[in-house]
């Protein structure tokens, strides 16, 4: 739980997008090729969850997709 409530958090959103954009800078720069267009699109996934605010990993968890909405959830328990 503790890692969906950083997941969800600001900071949590903010590595996200950290993430994205590192995966796909190297697959643009470092990997190249078919695996490296392949790691850019991949990285298109965190980064869009940080930027529009939602947590494929807190939804697989049983939370809410939305970010808002998790962070409710979380708030009461």
């Amino acid at each position: 739980m503790n890692f969906i409530k950083f997941m969800t958090s600001n900071a949590g959103r903010a590595a996200r997008v950290v993430l994205g954009l590192v995966i796909i800078s190297l697959g643009m720069f470092v990997v190249q090729g078919t695996v490296g267009t392949i790691m850019s699109i991949v990285g298109l996934v965190p980064l869009s969850g940080g930027v529009f605010d939602f947590c494929l990993i807190g939804a697989a968890l049983g939370y809410p997709l939305k970010g808002v909405e998790a962070r409710k959830q979380l708030a009461g328990k």
